[in-house]
């Protein structure tokens, strides 16, 4: 859940630090003192589209950072697959803008724009006016009801996919352009000329490597047998000031001593060894001598067996591995070449057959998806009915793509009508800005139980709605927070009244500038700021009264809840 919401030089405001709690976080305050605000720089720091200059002027660039607390396992596992690892389970997501520019970090690491959007979604939903219309977009009406019953769905959605890719690769190689015979027997001469050019070789796998060793050692074999020479010379036993001759001599002046002092008699037993060695190492570097010789005839052929496997590398591959392979596929595109008439029936047979099998397999999951909509339909219209829309009709009217697609060839339309005796029309020719909040608020509650996204924001939910509808809207969103951290802004007091933490936004003025300040409320502080909600301006005790007595109710009812809950 989202547990800090740190802002500076942001807009309106200089610099704040907010910290919320589970369940239901409300924030309120009056018109223009910066609700808005909060909702931009949560999207901003989650990877939102940088539109404008935000940052307060000559008060340096914005920074805006979000502190997520992490212990679901499904969250975890998504995270995973972004390489995001919670440190202490804790997710730093922070952006930094100056000058319409602005870099994104996730527990301090880089990371682009685009990457930090798709990790928001594995922590956090926002619910404004533009998802509400997302509603509206046979798409995500479509998505809606896979989630719904994807237990029923989800293999046969995989199925779809599966059968898709086989016929979408079988389509796309039979639409290649078709080779005339001149073309073929063209091909296959330069393949056959390839392919024996490869076996004329006759390569061994890892040649390369060998060959090379041995030219490096023939290309500089003189060079070798010049300092072989010397060395055996300066360690052996031939000349006065070799050092064989040198360790010798001191060998006999040191024995002569050794008797006397059993220290030097160590040191004797020492240099004998060092004399063994030398003398060992002296015999060994003379048989590698009298191995080493200089044959310009092997070098040549050395030379000229690298020059071809060089040239064929540079044809062929980067090694005499990658080389054979290559020589195998062109046996096999040859194969196909000469084998080209039948090989084309054939595959028109397997696209056939592949086309039958995604014909059977989308009519299958569409089958799934038309059972799965009854009830997705049914349980809405409850929702729906719970938040005033009484005498609402709501279904899911679906159609056949004339196209294959790996989602199956469904398409949908949810329907409703609002009145009695009005046909059913899609929901964008016949719902208003705050009856499609309220509808994707009635969607949201179906899904409050399963929905592994911890935190959801919704914004201008109350939009167009008051008195008893208000009630209906604030009763559905404490149960979406029963399940989920919520953080919702609103101007309703019904809503507001069933908030378990209350932030209170206000904007303080000065000769130079305006500020923006966010803090929680205490339970009077939050009666008070009811009471504004209720009568405006001013203040009376019997706003007062109204504004705690709406409180107490819904502590009551939350209380109630949750013991049912408890019960069952």
């Amino acid at each position: 859940m989202l547990r800090n919401l740190h802002i500076k030089n942001f807009a309106l405001i200089d610099e704040v630090d907010v910290d919320f709690g589970e369940g239901l976080n409300i924030l309120t305050g009056e018109t223009g003192a910066g609700k808005s605000i909060l909702v931009d720089s949560i999207s901003l720091a989650l990877g939102g589209r940088v539109q404008r200059d935000f940052s307060r002027s000559g008060s340096g660039p914005s920074l805006l950072e979000l502190v997520f607390e992490v212990s679901d396992g499904d969250t975890l596992a998504a995270l995973g697959e972004h390489d995001i690892e919670p440190e202490e389970g804790v997710v730093l997501i922070s952006r930094k803008i100056q000058d319409g520019r602005s870099q994104c970090r996730i527990n301090g690491e880089t990371r682009t724009a685009q990457e930090v959007r798709e990790i928001a979604g594995c922590l956090l939903d926002i619910h404004g006016q533009s998802e509400h219309q997302k509603l509206l977009r046979s798409d995500c009406q479509l998505d809606l009801i896979d989630a719904y019953g994807k237990e029923e769905i989800a293999e046969a959605k995989e199925q779809v996919a599966a059968d898709y890719k086989l016929w979408h690769g079988l389509k796309k190689a039979l639409g290649g352009e078709e080779l005339s015979e001149e073309e073929r027997n063209r091909r296959a001469s330069f393949l056959e000329f390839e392919i024996g050019e490869i076996d004329e070789a006759e390569l061994a796998e890892g040649e390369d490597e060998e060959v090379e060793r041995r030219y490096r050692k023939l290309a500089n074999a003189r060079k070798i047998a010049e300092s072989v020479e010397f060395v055996h010379e300066s360690t052996g036993y031939d000349s006065a000031d070799s050092a064989g001759e040198v360790i010798g001599r001191a060998l006999k002046k040191l024995e002569t001593v050794s008797e006397f002092d059993e220290t030097l008699s160590e040191y004797y037993a020492s240099l004998s060894e060092i004399d063994s060695l030398l003398n060992d190492f002296n015999r060994g570097l003379s048989d590698y001598a009298s191995d080493l010789s200089y044959e310009a005839e092997s070098f040549e052929e050395t030379e000229q067996r690298l020059n071809t496997i060089n040239r064929l590398k540079a044809k062929y591959g980067r090694s005499v591995a990658q080389i054979l392979q290559s020589r195998d596929e062109k046996m096999l595109e040859l194969k196909s070449l000469q084998d080209y008439e039948a090989s084309r029936a054939r595959m028109k047979r397997e696209f056939e057959a592949a086309q039958q099998r995604l014909e059977a397999s989308s009519t299958a999951l569409s089958d799934a998806r038309k059972r799965c909509a009854a009830a997705f339909s049914k349980e809405a219209l409850k929702q729906f009915r719970e938040l005033n829309f009484a005498r609402a009709d709501f279904g899911i009217e679906f159609k056949e793509n004339a196209a294959f697609s790996a989602n199956g060839r469904d398409l949908v339309d949810f329907v409703i009508a609002t009145n009695p005796g009005e046909e059913q029309r899609p929901l964008r020719n016949v719902v208003s800005g705050g009856e499609l909040s309220r509808l994707m608020l009635g969607i949201r509650t179906m899904f409050a139980d399963t929905d592994a996204t911890d935190t959801i924001i919704f914004d201008e939910v109350d939009s167009g709605i008051s008195g008893r509808t208000a009630q209906m809207v604030a009763e559905k969103m404490a149960r979406v927070a029963g399940h989920h951290q919520v953080l919702c802004i609103t101007h309703l007091p019904q809503i507001a009244a069933m908030a378990d933490t209350h932030y209170g936004i206000s904007k303080s003025l000065s000769d130079s500038s305006a500020i923006t300040n966010i803090e929680a409320l205490s339970y009077e502080e939050s009666v008070a700021e009811l009471a504004r909600l209720i009568g405006g301006a001013e203040i009376t005790e019997n706003t007062l009264a109204s504004a705690r007595e709406m409180k107490e109710m819904c502590e009551k009812m939350k209380i109630a809840k949750t013991s049912a809950m408890s019960y069952n």
